[in-house]
């Protein structure tokens, strides 16, 4: 290779190494604008989709179908749902083609994208984790959420690169593994984009965690979301329709636009099991609502109902799952 030929290489690996770190102003991986069209945003803007593990009482095929109710045209799949009333292999990355199969033909006849995967276990062994990423290749799947240990990040990397997936880390409530914001920035140091937060507002909220606050401190390592508004901080607290609670949903909406945040945001509605579909509704028209510039109504709580809640980087915990904890 001559001289010339040698500065050339080099200028189009740095120009593509400038487009992959700053499509929208961030660390992205992938090109979710492109990946995701506005016909498939809600209000043309925003990657809004249901987490089927909001429908878990339910197959994957009427999660599909409750997820076209609300209004959203993407779907985020968790590993353990059956697929159909006929067919009660859980559509995940151990299913047989013939389940994958039937899962594509059912999301294509809805006009339903399967854009993210999780929360899914991803740890030291390199031929457990393809599993999971050939399973996500195959779907077309964007985004995989998951909460692998601290020792295993730099193969989680490695795999996400290998395969154009990112990997979001998953905060469940204090105290799992990433629940603490800071914890999770120090965690993905040196791993973007590849490697970033897969922010749970109301997991955070259950940490009492502030979101709005925990969202600032990831700018440029936030790969997806769980979106979520609820009544309360603390244990206990569960899902309202956006808008109704104490997450301040405005201001998370508009540091998200701040940010110029255009991936994935999952609504993870985790009250109601059975009936939650009208409410899920709530949360899509909120987010058509801002997106077209209408006032949006204040939050029945105000600022000085809420109970105090800990700023973004307190004292992390451990590793354990809270008894019953959400998914």
């Amino acid at each position: 290779m001559t001289q010339r030929e040698k500065a050339v290489s080099l200028t189009l690996g740095l120009a593509g190494l400038a487009f992959l770190l700053l499509i929208g102003g961030q660390a992205r991986a992938v090109d979710f604008a492109k990946a995701i069209p506005p016909e498939y945003r809600v209000g043309g803007e925003w990657a809004l989709g249901c987490q089927a593990y909001s429908f878990n009482r339910y197959t994957f095929f009427e999660a599909v179908d409750k997820t076209k109710e609300t209004g959203c045209r993407l779907i985020e799949g968790y590993p353990k749902q059956r697929l159909s009333k006929e067919n009660p292999t859980p559509l995940n990355h151990d299913a047989p083609q013939e389940v994958l199969d039937a899962a594509k033909k059912k999301l294509n006849e809805a006009g339903i994208k399967l854009v993210a995967y999780g929360v899914v276990g991803l740890g030291n062994n390199e031929a457990d984790n393809r599993k999971v990423f050939d399973f996500c290749k195959k779907m077309g799947v964007l985004v995989i959420q998951s909460e692998p240990p601290e020792e295993a990040l730099p193969l989680v990397a490695k795999l996400a690169k290998e395969y154009d997936i990112p990997v979001a880390l998953h905060n469940h409530p204090q105290p799992s593994r990433y629940w603490d914001p800071k914890h999770c920035l120090e965690s993905v140091k040196g791993l973007a984009p590849w490697v970033g937060s897969g922010a749970d507002t109301g997991h955070w909220m259950r940490s009492e965690v502030n979101p709005l606050e925990a969202l600032k401190m990831l700018q440029g390592n936030i790969v997806s979301l769980h979106i979520k508004d609820l009544n309360e901080f603390g244990k206990g607290a569960h899902d309202v329709p956006f808008g109704t609670g104490k997450a301040d949903m405005k201001a998370i909406l508009d540091e998200l636009r701040r940010q110029k945040f255009n991936g994935i945001m999952s609504i993870e509605y985790e009250y109601n099991w059975e009936s939650s579909v009208p409410e899920i509704k709530q949360c899509v028209d909120f987010l058509r609502a801002y997106a077209s510039g209408e006032k949006l109504s204040p939050a029945k709580a105000t600022e000085t109902e809420k109970p105090a809640a800990k700023k973004a980087g307190g004292r992390r915990g451990g590793a354990r799952k809270t008894k019953g904890q959400a998914k």
